[in-house]
């Protein structure tokens, strides 16, 4: 960076004195905070997080030095902001499949409509008719489950617990069930994905990589050191 980008003295310290304010905000509201998911903490904390980015980041490119500290911000990225004391949540659940056998499942679904007649493989008999059977039939819990049993594969899946200030009538929501879903009105997620598997291997592989090349280094130094009583004066 050129020294006519460099941030200005004054610039760092604004940036200073706003942290500083940010922490006194921070601190009152803890100090005061209503439940243990006070909002008002909540959008403090993101203050004072913001704050403190910015003030390391003027720090570095004016004197070339960070600060001593880090403020952590939620996985999902997206802090919760929504009532201290919900009076109802809801459940969202999404789970992915693949269908990668459709013969067993279009056969799971023809076996459930033979026993029962009002199970109707719509829309041609294909999987889409058998999806509707088979979830007419079994519970998700039971299809997550047994998934294998019917020509499925499992994907991704999410959970969230969003909470609400208030209870929905009956009926409300039901035209756009996930339409009106904040994330900052998620309390709680749950997610599985293969790739934090991959990820969990990918550590595991650095670190396997990481003793072999200790055991070489170890092996090479005491074969040195089983070679020098053989070595003759020169």
């Amino acid at each position: 960076m050129s020294d006519a980008a460099l941030p200005s003295v004054a610039e760092v310290r604004a940036a200073a004195e706003a942290v500083k304010a940010a922490l006194d905000r921070h601190l009152a509201a803890v100090e005061s905070r209503i439940g243990d998911e006070d909002p008002a903490v909540y959008a403090a904390f993101n203050e004072l997080a913001a704050a403190a980015e910015e003030y390391d980041e003027l720090l570095y490119d004016r004197y070339d030095e960070v600060t001593p500290f880090e403020i952590p911000t939620p996985e999902d990225g997206v802090p919760y902001t929504g009532p201290a004391e919900p009076a109802a949540f809801s459940v969202l659940i999404r789970r992915d499949y693949a269908v990668v056998e459709p013969p067993r499942l279009i056969a799971q679904a023809e076996r459930v409509a033979a026993h029962d007649r009002e199970a109707e493989l719509a829309f041609d008999g294909g999987t889409a008719g058998a999806l509707g059977v088979l979830f007419g039939e079994y519970e998700p819990d039971e299809i997550a489950s047994r998934y294998k049993e019917f020509g499925l594969e499992e994907g991704d899946s999410t959970l969230w617990i969003a909470a609400s200030e208030e209870v929905a009538e009956p009926g409300e929501w039901l035209g756009s069930p996930f339409g009106h879903t904040d994330p900052q009105d998620v309390l709680h997620r749950f997610d599985v994905s293969s790739v934090f598997d991959e990820e969990a291997d990918d550590f595991d592989e650095d670190e396997d990589e990481d003793e072999d090349e200790e055991d070489a280094d170890e092996a090479e130094e005491a074969g040195g050191q089983a070679a020098q009583p053989g070595l003759t004066p020169a």
